[in-house]
Order: C-alpha cells, then structure tokens, then sequence
C-alpha cells in the first residue's frame, strides 16, 4: 500500500465531535439522538501550529455570537477571546469526574438506552426474545459493521421491479445533478443545473419546499445558488443539508424548513463532493481545486485543508471514521484521506477519469468511471478486489465504439447490493461475492437519460435515480427525449426470507 508521510512530525491531533471514550464499534441506534457524542463533544480546538502546516490556511472559528447565514471562509482569521473563555469554563466542569468515572457513566448511559430501544423494536415486531440476546446481537453487529466486515446478503432477494411501478417526480428545469435521501426515508432533497433546490415527500410525492435558483451575483438576494449545483450532503441526525456549486460555494441548510443558515467559501474551484461524518456535524468537501476540507457546521467553523490529488476531485464519500474517500477524476487515483493523521492512501485501477465513489461499509468501496469500468475496493489492498470492465456495454461515437461512461454508484450499506447509473437508457443492480472480490450483474432498469445520482433508502425498499439530459459535469451529449426528473424505484423481496447478516471473510 502506497502512503505518504504525514505533513509534519508534531503528534496527531484530532478535531472534530467523534467520541473517543466509547468502545470500538459501539454505537447509538440510527434515529435516536446521540447523547453519548453530546456528553464526550469536546470544544473545539485551534491547532498550536496552524499557520506552519502545509495546507491549514485558517482557524476554527466559534459560533458564538455569529448571525444566521454569515459567510465563513478559509482564509486566516485571529481567534475569537470568548473561544478561550469557554475552553477554560469546560475544562473546570469536567475536573469533577475522573476519565474512568465518564467512561463507566457513559458506557452504562449507552447499554441502558440500547436496551430500552430493542424492547421496543421487539415489541413494535411483536418478537419473543430476551432483552439481553437481543442487546448482545445487536452489540455484534455493531463491531462487525466498524470493523467493515458486516454483510447483509440481500442482493439475490431483490425482484427485478416492475417499470410501470416506477414514480417520476418532476420540478427542476435543468438536469438533475445530485440528492440525498432523509435518515428516516421519509424526504428526498434534490438539486439542479438551474440551481433549484427542492424538498420532496417519499409517499406522496409532493414538493414540500422550493428553493429557486437565481442569476450569479444574487445570492445574499435570493437565498439560494446562482450556478450549477453539483453536489449535497445530509448530517445523520437529519439536521444539516449541505449543498456545494460550481461558483465555489458551500451552503449549510435547516433540513426541516429548508432555511438557509451558513456560506463557506475558500474553494477556489467548483464544490464537486459533500459528506457529512456519520454520527458528527464534521462536514468534508471536495473540489475542482484538487484539496479538501474539513468543516465543523455545528460550530460554523473552517477547520483545515489536505492536499495531494494532481487534478480534479469529482466525488467524495465517508462513513463514522474520521476518515473519507476521493475519486481523483483525470488523475485516475482513489484516495483514502485519514484526518488525524494527515495521511493518505492511495489506490490505483482505472484507465479512465474516476467520475464516482462511494463507500460499502468502513473497509470497502466502489468506484466507477469514464472508462465504462466498475470497481470494488478493500482499504488494504492497493488494487481493486473486483473490476467489472464495461459494465453498461459499448456505444457508437463519431464512427468508434466506445463505452458507456458511469456516472453514478450506489451502495446498499453494508450488504451486497450495488447499483450503477450511466446514459445507457438503464440502471443496473449487482451482486457482491464473498470477500467483495466479485461482481454479479442482476438485473436492468430501464430509465432513459444521464443518470446522475443515485441512492438506496436506509431500509432497502426503494431506489431514487437523478436524471438529466446532460452529464452532472458538463455537456459532452445531450438526450432530448430525457426529461429532468426524479425517479423513485420500489425494490421487492421474493417470497423467502432474506439471509442474515454474516461476517465478511476479507
């Protein structure tokens, strides 16, 4: 495995609101709020050294006392005096109770929720088990899931849906070009090339808010984005929406009412990739810049910069780790980014511009390019695990046969189900093998038009698909009988039960 060496020779630091004194893989059930990560969130810190590391360009910055919606930049900023104020309030709180003493507190805190959350799913599915086997399964399950070796085997129960079951939901007047799906499956958020945002209702259908786009130059008039947006990213306790634009801007939104609450700027390139940090308010960016940064937008703060792809970042992905994941576009490398250490791994595969990449679980990832290539990857190998060459077939171009580009991946998380986008006319469902080091293809979507994003909800019931008559990065072709919409695809299980969550062998 190919690693650079850490920027500096200082130790480690780490930022952010990842708890450090909960045992690995432990964690509080999706949908409920994490208290645990409230007790531990320690304050944020400014690096001693900020302005003598390579790529740090700024401090963080406090919220306190900062109106709604002001811009917060990269650029260099002295440190706010109440910021020390508070530093020193906290650490006089927490010199009553000894590490060991909030570990032990919050360790007890964490079973007896956990306990009282499976009581109650047991009782919602009406199932007769004890409280007990139920927390030490779901305790399993948690350190296999962190671990990466958590893989549900659901791909060969999914039914080939029925096209005349697929519901198109139309409102952009450009291409779609990026969306995001609500923790608890209940909204999709959707954005566009005409730089409309758009709130929708999963059941129903209906848009629940409309943030138009506005012409270049308005957007303290308008509120919303005056250029193409390429990307947006959900917090998982579903309070944050994050969408980034070719005008190099970063917008932080109240999910709930779609009000706009934060600018970040300093990308001096289009924002091509969101993702929050699972179970944090740590948000990651990527851009055309070739760096990504690093956000706290709980505390609307700039934290700092990494550098190392040599060209265009086209996505960008992470899970609970403080860690994420790059496609590098025409410099054809996948990168793993590893914060406190400021490190990177680097993974190469593809002949073509990497244009997508998400995460599996927290070991594997799958990546797909203009190349008409797919690949599955393990973090510790340097070389995919699986490559599925022309995975949407060949197309006529200028009198060449060329392959369909893939434009959008999609993992169902930690199972074995894939789904792949391009302008073939169709997505794709795939198969996982053992150890992710094979690729099965399943079944064909007929969708027609660039398919430009792509996500599973939480439960696995339906598939949503962006669609547009161009490309999310630009105009190569265009599809006129494409329409710009959103498609929601139901997924069915057969008959039989689905198979239980097994170890993975990697």
């Amino acid at each position: 495995m190919e690693a650079f060496p850490p920027r500096s020779k200082r130790p480690p630091k780490r930022y952010g609101m990842v708890p450090e004194a909960v045992p690995l893989g432990w964690r509080v059930p999706e949908g409920q709020k994490n208290l645990m990560a409230l007790a531990m969130q320690p304050p944020l810190r400014c690096h001693p050294d900020a302005h003598s590391v390579p790529g740090a360009e700024g401090r963080p910055r406090a919220a306190a006392g900062r109106p709604v919606d002001e811009e917060v930049s990269s650029d260099s900023e002295p440190e706010i005096p109440s910021l020390g104020r508070r530093r020193r309030e906290v650490a006089e709180d927490e010199v009553e109770e000894t590490p060991q003493e909030k570990k032990l507190r919050l360790a007890k805190q964490y079973l007896e929720e956990l306990r009282q959350y499976e009581e109650e799913r047991a009782a919602e599915e009406e199932e007769e088990a004890r409280p007990g086997d139920l927390i030490g399964d779901r305790l399993k399950e948690d350190v296999l899931e962190q671990k990466g070796r958590l893989q549900r085997l659901v791909a060969k129960e999914v039914q080939p849906p029925d096209p005349s079951s697929i519901r198109e939901l139309r409102g952009h007047r450009l291409p779609v070009t990026c969306l995001v799906i609500s923790p608890d499956d209940k909204f999709i958020f959707s954005a566009s090339k005409d730089g409309s945002l758009i709130k929708w209702e999963v059941d129903s259908g209906k848009k629940l808010c409309v943030v138009p786009g506005g012409k270049k130059g308005t957007e303290e008039q308008n509120m919303g984005h005056a250029s193409h947006v390429l990307c947006m990213a959900i917090s998982s306790d579903g309070k944050y929406l994050a969408t980034g634009d070719r005008n190099k801007l970063i917008m932080i939104w109240d999910a709930a009412t779609c009000k706009r609450l934060h600018i970040f700027t300093g990308h001096r390139d289009a924002v091509s990739g969101l993702s929050f940090q699972k179970g944090t308010h740590q948000l990651y960016s990527a851009s055309h810049d070739r760096c990504v940064k690093v956000w706290n937008v709980a505390e609307n703060a700039y934290m700092e910069t990494l550098f190392g792809h040599q060209d265009i970042i086209t996505g960008l992905d992470s899970l609970s780790r403080e860690c994420c994941v790059t496609s590098g576009g025409r410099d054809g490398t996948v990168r793993l980014w590893k914060i406190p250490e400021e490190s990177q791994l680097v993974f190469c595969g593809h002949q073509g511009s990497i244009d997508c990449i998400q995460l599996i679980n927290e070991e594997h990832m799958v990546s797909g390019a203009d190349d008409g290539s797919v690949a599955l990857w393990g973090l510790t190998k340097k070389k995919p695990l699986a490559l599925a060459r022309h995975a949407h077939g060949m197309q006529e171009a200028q009198g060449l046969q060329q392959p369909y580009w893939i434009s959008a991946v999609a993992p169902l998380r930690n199972s074995d189900l894939l789904a792949t986008g391009s302008h073939s006319g169709s997505v794709k469902l795939w198969k996982c093998g053992e150890g992710f080091r094979k690729l099965e293809p399943l079944c064909d979507i007929p969708l027609v038009g660039f398919v430009n994003s792509l996500k599973f909800s939480a439960a696995g019931d339906f598939l949503v698909a962006g669609l547009g008559q161009e490309h999310r990065l630009g105009r190569w072709w265009r599809i006129k009988e494409a329409k710009n919409s959103i498609c929601i695809i139901p997924l069915k299980q057969r008959a039989t039960a689905p198979s239980p969550a097994i170890p993975d062998s990697s």
